[in-house]
């Protein structure tokens, strides 16, 4: 059988906030600045990754990979070592919009 029609070309997305926009969510925000390795604890439950896993260019990358969003493995890891507090935010603000729309 030959391929009459070639798969639908599927867009990259964004993440649904910015890596500085702590105000979109102060909890997220208080609870990255005051307990940085729980954050990361949280959000490697969140994936069913073991809790060592949760901070840090891996998991972005997975995370960025399962949900189609725009980067490369070296722009994690630049975000990940220089603004990791943000960037660790970043992934949980996103994780919450994503349950919260029910496509996580």
């Amino acid at each position: 059988m030959a391929v009459t029609n070639q798969p639908g070309r599927y867009e990259a997305s964004e993440f649904q906030t910015g890596l500085c926009d702590i105000c979109e969510d102060k909890s997220v925000c208080c609870y990255g600045l005051w307990c940085h390795m729980c954050l990361g604890c949280t959000i490697a439950n969140d994936m069913g990754e073991c809790c060592l896993c949760g901070l840090g260019m891996p998991i972005r990358s997975v995370y960025r990979t399962k949900y189609n969003i725009r980067g490369s493995m070296l722009e994690d890891f630049i975000t990940s070592y220089f603004c990791s507090c943000c960037a660790t935010c970043q992934l949980k603000r996103d994780i919450e919009r994503r349950k919260a729309q029910g496509i996580f």
